[in-house]
């Protein structure tokens, strides 16, 4: 039987097993239009503290992590919020992406936040079919909206996803 991952506020003292897992990620190839993780500092400085959590094993080992970033600094958009939530290739399927949206859902509600969004490949399958399990819906997709240097330099299509709180409105 699987456990639930515990889920845990994101450290500096997690940044290593982090950017591990974020770089793990982007080689991939269906996580981001990025192909180099950033420095503990750049991470840090971009994302807001309040709403970064890590999942954890038995043993304290990060599973995964996510996080957020303001989409505006216009105080209209003070609701709405981009998220990034990444699991290490050896612990998906095992409900640690579900876990750390769920804390996050939970913490960006408790803070007034009615929008998340965010921008996700259509070829990554488990990640659509995560976020819409986790109340996200499509809004639509931005068609060859970047080329992906470093993956083939091929344009790629982007599907928008938001989840609207009903509690916060």
């Amino acid at each position: 039987m699987t456990t639930t991952p515990a889920v845990r506020a994101m450290t500096p003292a997690d940044a290593g097993p982090v950017l591990a897992i974020y770089q793990a990620g982007l080689d991939g190839g269906n996580a981001s239009f990025e192909h180099t993780a950033p420095d503990w500092a750049a991470f840090d400085a971009s994302r807001l503290p309040e709403h970064r959590f890590v999942a954890v094993d038995a043993a304290g080992v990060v599973l995964g992590w996510v996080a957020v970033t303001r989409v505006s600094a216009r105080a209209v958009y003070a609701g709405v919020v981009e998220h990034s939530v990444y699991v290490d290739p050896a612990a998906q399927g095992r409900g640690v992406g579900r876990a750390l949206l769920d804390a996050l859902v939970t913490s960006t509600e408790a803070a007034g936040i009615w929008t998340i969004q965010s921008g996700v490949f259509p070829e990554n399958t488990g990640s659509l079919a995560l976020h819409h399990a986790a109340g996200f819906r499509t809004v639509g997709v931005r068609e060859r909206v970047a080329r992906h240097a470093g993956h083939g330099d091929r344009w790629r299509d982007v599907v928008l996803l938001e989840r609207r709180s009903p509690n916060v409105i």
